[in-house]
């Protein structure tokens, strides 16, 4: 079982025209967010499918898989530590989370950031301090800074919401869209748990908050009710 095995399975996989599909609509033309990202073109079953087969591959070989050009190679690569983490003791999980985050150049688009972060990061630091989620939060990296709001998603789930909010606030004047939807995203799931702390923050922040933020945490309400808030009430 070795990085070579995993691509050729994946490689098996392949569709061209799914591939063609993929590299636009994850916008990897010239001076867009993932420019020259390759894609083999595989359903994100098929490529789980293929991580639990692997789960077990030594980290000196899930290192070749994750720094892999080609997107689904990578995702494998952060599906085999979502695996592992499941079932690992506090060291290997640990040795997981220290292995994402040395590794976070290779997790650049929202795919990849979604899919795992808060499956390994945000469930590690549920009982441990946040301080690497404010770093994160500070890169100059977006793909960091996603990883940083993210991973709250674990937090959430436990009706735990003062890191999602601090760490939305500090990217509301983010420039790239993809940071606002995230921001967003979040807010909505606090929402379902507890709709007046979305509120709240969206009073208070109204006059910051990009409109695509705004829209994606308000999205849950009545329309009628949204429509008063986009047009500045509440």
């Amino acid at each position: 079982m070795n990085a070579k095995l995993l691509i050729e399975s994946l490689q098996t996989l392949a569709d061209k025209e799914k591939a063609t599909f993929l590299q636009r609509f994850f916008k990897t033309g010239k001076g867009q967010y993932a420019e020259g990202d390759i894609f083999l073109g595989i359903k994100v079953p098929e490529t789980r499918q293929v991580a639990k087969a692997y789960r077990n591959l030594a980290f000196s070989e899930i290192k070749k898989v994750v720094a892999n050009p080609v997107h689904e190679v990578r995702l494998c690569a952060l599906m085999i530590l979502v695996e592992r983490f499941k079932k690992a003791d506090e060291t290997e999980k640990k040795n997981i989370v220290d292995f994402y985050l040395s590794n976070t150049q290779y997790i650049n688009n929202w795919d990849l950031v979604d899919l795992s972060c808060y499956a390994i990061l945000g469930k590690y630091l549920l009982d441990k301090p946040r301080t690497v989620l404010y770093q994160l939060a500070k890169s100059k990296n977006m793909w960091e800074q996603r990883i940083a709001i993210v991973s709250t998603l674990a937090f959430i789930r436990q009706q735990e919401f003062a890191d999602t909010l601090a760490i939305a606030e500090m990217l509301l004047d983010h420039p790239h869209d993809l940071i606002h939807k995230a921001v967003g995203w979040m807010l909505r799931e606090i929402s379902k748990r507890d709709e007046s702390v979305m509120l709240d923050f969206v009073e208070t922040h109204y006059n910051q908050m990009p409109r695509t933020a705004l829209r994606y945490a308000i999205e849950r309400l009545p329309e009628e009710v949204r429509k008063g808030i986009l047009k500045g009430g509440r």
